[in-house]
């Protein structure tokens, strides 16, 4: 298993670590539009959440804007570094985890395949 990244049509990214479990963080393209990120509100462990559902908050010193699940799964863990040093999303975005989530290892596949691969994502990119 590679820890590949796919992206969804809502800047978010997603790295499968092994066949159950995803790390989700934010694209460039979200960091860059939000500008200086000041604070992350991140969500509650244990939460199940499905495909586009709201996780987590961001807000940045012109705007906010909401993390939106591009998996379905349990909140198994967050990146609490982002409580004190939020600017890590600015620094390195795709490599900067917000939450990671436990998922059906069937259901997971079925919603990979639906993710962006990163020349499609590129490809979405360059028509905004």
């Amino acid at each position: 298993m590679s820890n590949e990244q796919r992206f969804s049509t809502t800047h978010q990214w997603a790295e499968r670590i092994n066949e159950t479990q995803v790390r989700i963080g934010i694209s460039h393209h979200a960091q860059d539009a939000l500008g200086d990120i000041v604070y992350v509100e991140l969500p509650e462990l244990g939460k199940e959440v499905v495909v586009g559902e709201v996780l987590a908050a961001i807000e940045s010193v012109k705007t906010a804007s909401e993390i939106q699940s591009p998996v379905s799964g349990k909140l198994v863990a967050c990146n609490t570094d982002l409580e004190d040093t939020p600017e890590l999303l600015n620094e390195a975005p795709l490599t900067t985890w917000v939450f990671l989530l436990e998922a059906d290892a069937a259901q997971l596949d079925k919603e990979w395949q639906a993710l962006l691969d990163v020349a499609a994502y590129e490809a979405l990119l360059d028509t905004l």
